[in-house]
Order: structure tokens, then C-alpha cells, then sequence
């Protein structure tokens, strides 16, 4: 076999690896979320959405921004809005520990693609979910606002809250904090 011929097999033989699933065990039907943590409560976000898993790290505050909106991090160049979860769902503050996580996501709104970082008291498991195991979101009153909770889910005799990332934070929270920056 010539190097020439060796070359273009080792060439298509990476193609077809960089092409073929990794997870062999992953049912093709489930959706894969990160689990994670905030107060005795289980959230998760679709992994797809999921850039990066920090540590916290102090940020640069910006002034006249909502309480939830700790401030910005300079990530690689991108300037990445930071919001506490806890501080947006109305749940007591608590002090940012070593297992303190800023979760770095995509999210999509008005047709365009925004990187948001949330910061959670700690990141559990990725749970692979098949669709028909999510439960719909009770309808808890007008009230109270839940349209960014897709669904639930029971683990191990506990409620996993899906969240929708996509309508964590409105059109307009989205617009007043990009002006912000």
C-alpha cells in the first residue's frame, strides 16, 4: 500500500469516528439533561444548550440591572451576562460556596442565538429522559408564572424540574440586560 493510499484511508476512517456516535448506549429516543441543584430542589437543562460548567468566580457588576442579574464574565472574549438562579425563582439567597457552578448556556430568543450564564448551588448528573416520561407542568393559577418549566420528570423518587431556557427570562429582560452590557 502506498503512503498516498494510507493517508487517504487513515482520512476517511477519522470522518467516519468524528461522524459516529460516541455514546453507543444512549437511547436514540432520550433526551439528555444536566441536573443540577438549587436549595433541596432538582432543575435540568437540555445538555445541548450546556457551553460550559465554571466555578464561580467574582464578576463586574453592572449598575441599574434587576437584583438576579449578578453582573458580567469576560469568557474567551465573550462578554457573558450572569443571572442567579435563585435570586430569579424568588428563593433565599444563600453565601457562594467552593460547589457554587455558573452553568454557561445557549439560548435562542427573537431568532437569535445569546450565551447566559446561571449560577446554581451545584451541578448533579446528566439524565437521558424519554419524551413520554415527562409529565406536564400542574397548572398552579394564573398567578404563577411556570411557562418556563417544560415539564417534570421523577428520579429515584424525586421531582426533576426540565426547564425551558429558551423563556428563563423574557424578550425584554433579554434586551434590557444586552443594553446593560
Amino acid at each position: 500500500m502506498s503512503t498516498e493510499q494510507i493517508q487517504n484511508n487513515s482520512a476517511s476512517t477519522v470522518n467516519q469516528d468524528v461522524t459516529t456516535p460516541i455514546d453507543l448506549h444512549s437511547d436514540s429516543s432520550a433526551q439528555q439533561f444536566l441536573t443540577f441543584i438549587l436549595g433541596d430542589e432538582n432543575y435540568a437543562v437540555d445538555i445541548l444548550r450546556v457551553q460550559e460548567i465554571k466555578g464561580w468566580s467574582p464578576v463586574t457588576h453592572i449598575p441599574n440591572t434587576p437584583e438576579y442579574m449578578r453582573g458580567v464574565l469576560n469568557l474567551r472574549g465573550t462578554i457573558v451576562p450572569i443571572v442567579d438562579l435563585r435570586m430569579r425563582f424568588s428563593m433565599e439567597t444563600v453565601e457562594y460556596t467552593e460547589l457554587t457552578v455558573v452553568i454557561v448556556l445557549f439560548i435562542k430568543s427573537e431568532g437569535r442565538e445569546r450565551t447566559l450564564g446561571i449560577v446554581v448551588d451545584g451541578v448533579s448528573d446528566v439524565l437521558s429522559v424519554k419524551d413520554e416520561d415527562i409529565k406536564q407542568t400542574p397548572d398552579l393559577g394564573g398567578s404563577i408564572s411556570t411557562e418556563y418549566i417544560r415539564g417534570l420528570v421523577t428520579v429515584d423518587e424525586s421531582m426533576v424540574m426540565l426547564l425551558d431556557i429558551d423563556l428563563l427570562l423574557s424578550v425584554d429582560e433579554l434586551n434590557e440586560l444586552e443594553t446593560a452590557q
